[in-house]
């Protein structure tokens, strides 16, 4: 099972030689899921809500920085509430992970990414389902007067901004099974703004090592994407699949195997280490985002308030 993992991790996002020989393989099949997913798209209805809902998404699986985004945007807002689906959460249906800055749960209810949203942001509310709207209306219930959208350019049945966001370069540009697109490239036209990185935001890592000796452990979505901000200390490296939960004991051995003092490990993997004994050095991203992009948001907000009040 790993090794087919690593395949498509491969083909998709740094395909070499006969690695596109499979993609010409898997291609027919893209083509059928990208146009199942287009007539999705075009024959849905759109849900209108009283509140301004701004998504943000991406085209491609995996990450693109849409955590960060999020966790940047919500902290602009009073009476904010974001709402993610919640994956590799090991609970099922609507469960609120944060009401105006109080922890209501732990990780293994949340998911990691809505705990680090929900701990990253003092003054907002999170919600994790399966089903948005439920989620869209306890939000609001509660007092919610702007919600924010994580990971929503696939929900094409509610009435939003969309925001995109874009890598700063992709080597596959097909749909899933053959790339690693959920949808065909050109549906990026369906978003009202198309943001790009290193154009329209900017990763800002910070590592405070100490020059120790670190192991790198995540458990996200092409762990390759990190190699351009790990220090020149890291020794190892383990990976897991993208939200799976990290096991205390084996990584302690494989610290000893790689003789590394500390762990090293992003923001969305540390909060499910938070009860962990072991040392370690977290990676703290953070965005950059042009003003005029926020502007625009504040705009869109603004103006869906005061149509809502007419």
């Amino acid at each position: 099972m790993q090794r087919v993992k690593q395949f498509f991790e491969r083909i998709y996002f740094q395909p070499r030689g006969l690695d596109f020989l499979w993609i010409g393989v898997l291609s027919p099949l893209s083509v059928i899921y990208g146009s199942f997913m287009l007539v999705r798209r075009l024959v849905a209805r759109k849900k209108h809500f009283s509140v301004p809902i701004v998504s943000v998404g991406n085209l491609i699986i995996g990450g693109s920085g849409k955590t960060p985004f999020v966790i940047a945007l919500a902290s602009c807002y009073e009476k904010v509430a974001v709402i993610s689906r919640g994956y590799g959460r090991q609970s099922s249906g609507l469960v609120e992970v944060s009401r105006e800055g109080k922890i209501l749960t732990d990780v293994t209810q949340s998911g990691d990414e809505p705990m680090l949203m929900a701990k990253s942001l003092p003054k907002a509310s999170v919600v994790v389902s399966e089903e948005r709207e439920a989620a869209i209306v306890l939000a609001c219930t509660n007092g919610a007067e702007v919600i924010i959208l994580d990971d929503g350019f696939n929900r094409v049945d509610l009435k939003k901004l969309e925001i995109l966001l874009k890598p700063a370069s992709i080597s596959n540009v097909l749909p899933f099974p053959a790339g690693p697109l959920r949808e065909f490239a050109f549906s990026d036209r369906f978003a009202d703004m198309v943001l790009q990185e290193d154009r329209d935001f900017k990763r800002v890592v910070e590592v405070d090592s100490k020059g120790k000796r670190l192991l790198l452990a995540t458990a996200i979505a092409n762990p390759s994407r990190l190699e351009p901000y790990l220090p020149e200390n890291v020794v190892g490296r383990f990976y897991l699949e993208d939200h799976a939960y990290f096991d205390e004991q084996q990584l302690a051995q494989k610290m000893e195997e790689v003789g590394a003092e500390a762990l090293l490990v992003t923001e969305k993997d540390a909060v499910k280490m938070a009860e962990f004994k072991l040392p370690i050095v977290q990676m703290r991203l953070k965005l950059e985002i042009d003003p005029p992009v926020l502007q625009k948001v504040d705009t869109y907000i603004k103006t869906y308030k005061d149509s809502a009040n007419v």
